[in-house]
Formats: structure tokens, C-alpha cells, sequence
């Protein structure tokens, strides 16, 4: 579904990602894993078509570097950390925003038949049907990290990319997040890639990994298969022993 191949980027010239090649599969969540700064987040920027960079991108057949911006659209969609500068829309008419790559070219296109019936299914899945009225801008952080989320899904892409999408959840969002992107890849014919500083979440959820260490690609390997050692490489700990404590708390 999605290939990236020797991506080198970064800023005022400087490179952060050095010839990182992944790829992601139909039906499947890739999650990228890595210590801060390790460039998690400019490769999904890079990958996204955000931030300049060299190497090639495809997704579902299409190059991202060269088709048109529309068509983009209606392939992938990217969900950032949340940003301080959003405008006053009620929630409805924030999810409404990711219909607009299907409407009929223009600025004034009108709304696709079946427009309402997806945003308000979108809504729904969120758990946000009661807040749509609401101005986005008295939301708490999570509710606005799920307003983002309903947007994605009704800009009905095949790859969704997501950059900490758990950030402002609590723990029941954010296990609600992961279960409803499940449920979306099973659909068929689509998949996700997400940058996650929560391993535990990476490894109950994600079907593939790809570890990062100093801007490249230390592995990408199934979340079954992964040796517990490369952990212990990319975090700079012993992660095994981490979790093992932290589960005696339990017990």
C-alpha cells in the first residue's frame, strides 16, 4: 500500500531521516518506534509530502511527488499533533472538512451525495455526535483530538498517517483510538502508519514495526518477531525489565 524508498530530509539543509526505505501492507498498522529526536515525525512529514526530501513515495500505486493534489487527497490523510491555531467551526462542520477532496472541483463544490450520512457516521465512531454543534475551540485537548480523527476518516483515504494520535487521550480513549483503527484497516484495502511513544501500544495494536535510531531504519520487522534486544538498542534501557516491574504492580 504504501513504499518509501531512501528518503533523506531535514531542516536549513541539515539532514534528520538518511536513506530510510519502509514499506506498509493492506490491512495492517506499522507503527514507528524510536527515542526522541531519532526523526520519527520529520519521516512521516517527509513521507506525507510536508517537508521536502529526497527518494521516492508511493501510495496504492500513486506517486505522491508528482499526482495531483486532489487525488493525494483522496488517497491519504495526516493527522498531526494537535496545533494551537485552529479556527472557530463547530465540530460538525470540522469532520464536514474531510469530504472536500471528494467534491466536485472548485471552491464553491457542493456536498457528494451520502456526505452527511458518512460525516455523522464518523461522528458516532468518535463518541462526538453530542458535542457537533460545538465550537471546536471549547474542547478539551482529547475531544479535539478526536474531532481530527473523525476528519481523517471522513476524508475516507486508503493510508492514514498519524503522528502521536494518542497525545491528550486518556487511557480508555486511547485504547478506543487504536480498536477503531483497527477496525478501519479490516475494511479492506487500507492501512495505517503512526508514530507511537507508547511501546505498549505499538506492540497490543501495531502488525509491523519500524525502529528509527539516529534518522535511520534500524529494522522493520513483524510485532511477533521482534527481538526484545532491538528495544533495549533503540531506547538506550532495559525495556524487558521496565515492564516487568511495572506489571508486579499488578499482581
Amino acid at each position: 500500500m504504501l513504499h518509501a524508498e531512501h528518503i533523506t530530509c531535514g531542516y536549513g539543509g541539515d539532514p534528520v531521516v538518511r536513506d530510510l526505505s519502509f514499506s506498509a501492507q493492506s490491512g495492517q498498522i506499522l507503527c514507528i518506534l524510536g527515542a526522541n529526536g531519532c526523526g520519527k515525525t520529520t519521516l512521516l512529514r517527509a513521507v506525507a509530502g510536508l517537508l521536502p526530501s529526497t527518494g521516492s513515495v508511493t501510495a496504492a500505486g500513486l506517486d505522491l511527488r508528482t499526482a495531483p493534489r486532489r487525488q493525494v487527497a483522496q488517497t491519504v490523510a495526516f493527522l498531526s499533533q494537535l496545533s494551537n491555531l485552529y479556527f472557530s467551526y463547530t465540530v460538525y462542520q470540522t469532520v464536514e472538512m474531510g469530504r472536500y477532496a471528494h467534491r466536485s472541483p472548485g471552491l464553491f463544490g457542493g456536498a457528494a451525495p451520502g456526505d452527511k450520512d458518512i460525516v455523522r457516521s464518523c461522528l458516532e465512531q468518535t463518541g462526538l455526535w453530542e458535542l457537533r454543534e460545538q465550537p471546536i475551540t471549547a474542547l478539551s485537548g482529547g475531544q479535539l483530538q478526536r474531532v481530527f480523527l473523525a476528519r481523517v476518516f471522513a476524508q475516507d483515504p486508503k493510508i492514514i498517517l498519524l503522528d502521536e494520535p494518542t497525545n491528550h487521550l486518556d487511557l480508555k480513549y486511547q485504547i478506543e483510538l487504536m480498536e477503531q483503527l483497527r477496525r478501519w484497516v479490516a475494511q479492506g484495502n487500507r492501512c495505517v502508519v503512526g508514530v507511537l511513544h507508547d511501546v505498549n501500544l505499538a506492540l497490543n495494536y501495531a502488525d509491523q514495526l519500524l525502529l528509527m535510531q539516529d534518522g535511520r531504519a534500524l529494522c522493520q520487522t513483524d510485532t511477533q518477531a521482534l527481538d526484545p534486544a532491538l528495544l533495549d538498542r533503540v531506547y538506550g534501557l532495559d525495556v524487558r525489565g521496565y515492564m516487568r516491574r511495572a506489571l508486579q504492580r499488578w499482581e
